[in-house]
């Protein structure tokens, strides 16, 4: 997968930069549009498959006018009666150069139970954000936002070079205490957040020093289990914030220590592992 994303963005970057030297509207036409999603559909799906939106399988939170393009907050939920049949989630920024923000393929350790999965992205030009699930039967649903951002993948890192490279890798798990229905007096959810120290480099940004563009160095993938059982897989890009965050819901069946796995495009490993807080 990762190819064919890197090879996505390369030969999309310099049209990112004429259209931002141009001053082109970012305000599209709604045909251009629908042939980009086309295209990334027939790219990530294959050709021609029907895609369900809006039937509730799946549900987006993102704020239509982002305060800081570099960092969007996007929340994404699947509810229980549909989520113990969900394979993967795609999480998409149409008009980013790296349009694929991450594809998340859940495992056993996901539960049964609503998910849950918040995190932060990078919004390069006003864009439809979508996210599409994939059930184990073959069917995708789909819900889409439309978000007004821009400048997000050429953002300045918010740490200077040394600092960020001082802390690269760095990775802080936690769970937190499940919910409880009040009524039953039984756990309905278990959540927890990772967070890693990464400045997730998109390729676009400019050392303000030497006046030269910062190499893409990004996260390409992260796992996280309770013990040896997956709770999710996630291969990412460019468009995933600096610091890479996702909270996430799992299993309230499981137990074992929390561990992840984390790897970036320079072919770096870091892993952690903390006691599960519900354990």
């Amino acid at each position: 997968m990762r190819r064919t994303y890197q090879s996505t963005f390369l030969t999309t970057v310099l049209g990112a930069f004429i259209a931002c030297a141009l001053t082109i509207s970012p305000v599209l036409a709604k045909d251009d549009v629908d042939d980009v999603w086309t295209d990334l559909r027939d790219e990530s799906f294959g050709e021609n498959r029907n895609i369900i939106e809006e039937d509730g399988a799946v549900t987006l939170e993102a704020p239509y006018r982002a305060e800081d393009a570099s960092i969007v907050p996007i929340t994404i939920k699947i509810p229980a009666n549909i989520a113990p049949k969900v394979k993967t989630l795609t999480l998409f920024v149409e008009k980013n150069p790296m349009p694929v923000v991450a594809k998340i393929t859940y495992g056993k350790g996901a539960g049964l139970g609503e998910r849950i999965l918040k995190t932060r992205v990078r919004i390069n030009m006003y864009s439809n954000v979508r996210a599409v699930i994939e059930t184990v039967d073959g069917q995708l649903h789909m819900t889409t936002k439309f978000v007004k951002a821009s400048g997000g993948c050429s953002a300045a890192a918010m740490k200077d070079a040394d600092e960020a490279l001082a802390t690269l890798g760095k990775i802080k798990l936690r769970s937190f205490a499940q919910k409880t229905d009040s009524q039953q007096s039984v756990p309905v959810a278990r959540e927890a957040q990772i967070m890693v120290r990464h400045p997730n480099h998109s390729g676009m940004q400019m050392d303000q020093l030497t006046g030269l563009y910062i190499p893409a160095k990004y996260v390409t993938e992260m796992q996280v289990k309770q013990g040896d059982t997956l709770i999710f897989k996630m291969e990412g890009g460019i468009s995933l914030s600096e610091n890479p965050n996702f909270r996430f819901t799992y299993s309230t069946t499981g137990t074992g220590p929390l561990n992840a796995t984390v790897k970036d495009s320079d072919g770096k490993t870091f892993k952690t592992q903390i006691k599960d807080a519900a354990t």
